[in-house]
């Protein structure tokens, strides 16, 4: 089968969406099927893929490709890349990442035009969560997103010396200052504990000047460390050396596969209670109230004074992972584009 692969970014560019479409597009062609990935990132990546990537594409190369298609598949909604699929009448699948709508939630005619028109001429629709699925107004296939189980597992070698870690772009709506609020409650109701709350805060972004000036104004500079932007192995080591991965964002997260990545590396993540974090973490984590500091210590206190309950934590990541492993999360999407060619 020939899919065209349709991917708004990719690498180099880091995020959510650029992983997984490198996973499945990978999974794809192994799977002996021939992938072309159209994408807008015009910058070239040194890594060398089982694909081919076309960049940037000009409106006769995106004619050309959709002609060659078998199959037709974006890995969330392009519209700028698929819409000579109106041409050809070639089946296509659509997997919904993210919301429909604006970041304030209201939609406007874009936005309706994807979901009332758009989605409705896709032979098939996958999302990524329940909630996300919910918002669709499609009956669409859930399928949770995979994490790189090639790249984050547990060391042994590393002993877990560390308490909380923060993973994830330093933006208001991630939350951070949640997570370092909390720290300073823990700070004054733990005063006589000889191990003192810790935070290692990796990533960075426009709020990192910010989040710096609330850690000095909170006194809590010997409690809070920024890691700055860590990848490959060295995030996978700072991550094996904490025992909770906190995930305190305010905007509500269509998955979260960041947790994933936590869980992998022997973190119990603590996550807040709303979009589809819930389902990200599943039975292998802890939920508290969106946006409520009080909520958040609760939680973190409760954990840390029932070692039965972080140990059944513990003991449900590996069937949790299981499930989001890229292979398993591979086959169920093969399945559904194969089914669609076949009809």
């Amino acid at each position: 089968m020939k899919i065209l692969f349709l991917s708004h970014r990719f690498n180099p560019f880091v995020g959510g969406i650029e992983v997984i479409s490198e996973l499945l597009a990978t999974g794809f062609s192994k799977a002996g099927h021939i992938v072309h990935l159209l994408t807008w990132t015009a910058e070239v990546s040194d890594t060398q893929y089982p694909f081919k990537v076309i960049r940037n594409p000009g409106v006769l190369k995106l004619v050309k490709e959709h002609a060659w298609a078998d199959l037709v598949f974006e890995n969330n909604l392009c519209l700028r890349l698929a819409w000579p699929g109106l041409f050809f009448g070639r089946p296509s699948v659509i997997a919904l990442h993210t919301w429909i709508s604006r970041v304030n939630g209201k939609k406007n005619w874009r936005d309706k035009l994807k979901e009332n028109w758009w989605l409705q001429r896709a032979k098939k629709v996958i999302a990524v969560s329940e909630v996300l699925k919910n918002s669709c107004g499609h009956p669409a296939i859930i399928i949770g997103n995979p994490y790189r189980a090639s790249e984050f597992n547990v060391d042994p070698a590393i002993p877990k010396t560390a308490q909380f870690v923060f993973l994830g772009r330093l933006v208001t709506d991630k939350g951070v200052d949640l997570a370092i609020r909390a720290i300073k409650e823990l700070v004054l109701t733990n005063k006589n504990q000889v191990n003192k709350p810790q935070l290692t805060i990796i990533g960075d972004g426009p709020e990192r000047i910010k989040l710096t000036q609330l850690v000095s104004d909170l006194e809590l500079i010997n409690f809070v460390h920024f890691a700055g932007l860590l990848k490959g192995k060295e995030l996978v080591k700072q991550l094996n050396q904490h025992r909770y991965m906190l995930v305190p964002s305010v905007w509500e997260e269509p998955f979260g596969v960041v947790a994933l990545e936590g869980m992998a590396c022997g973190c119990i993540p603590i996550v807040a209670n709303t979009g589809g974090l819930p389902e990200a973490v599943g039975i292998a984590g802890l939920t508290f109230q969106g946006n409520s500091v009080n909520s958040l210590v609760a939680g973190i206190n409760w954990l840390m004074n029932n070692a039965e309950v972080e140990q059944q934590l513990r003991n449900n990541a590996p069937s949790h992972l299981k499930d989001h492993h890229p292979e398993t999360v591979i086959k169920k999407y093969l399945n559904i584009l194969e089914d669609t060619f076949a009809q």
